[in-house]
């Protein structure tokens, strides 16, 4: 499977490690109300869809770079790779 790295190219997937939902990337509020039952869920409860899905993948071999994949489950065929730090930081403005 090959990853289209936003800097690098496409790159081999064997060159990352892969982490999970990129929904770990929006953590609970530590502050809130809530804190313990959302920190749970945070940590214990995924989903397991199949079809379009938006992974965490570590450039472990490479740049060390996180990037977000979205990729079908189905026929992991990678739809579209990007920053995790660009896409953080387009969340947060």
């Amino acid at each position: 499977m090959l990853i289209p790295h936003p800097l690098l190219g496409l790159r081999d997937s064997q060159e990352f490690t892969y982490l999970g939902d990129a929904r770990l990337l929006k953590r609970p509020n530590p502050d809130a109300a809530d804190a313990e039952h959302a920190f749970c869920d945070y940590v214990f409860l995924r989903d397991n869809l199949a079809g379009l899905h938006r992974e965490l993948w570590f450039h472990e071999q490479g740049d060390r770079s996180w990037l977000v994949v979205t990729r079908d489950t189905i026929t992991h065929e990678i739809l579209d790779a990007e920053l995790a730090t660009e896409l953080v930081l387009r969340d947060m403005a």
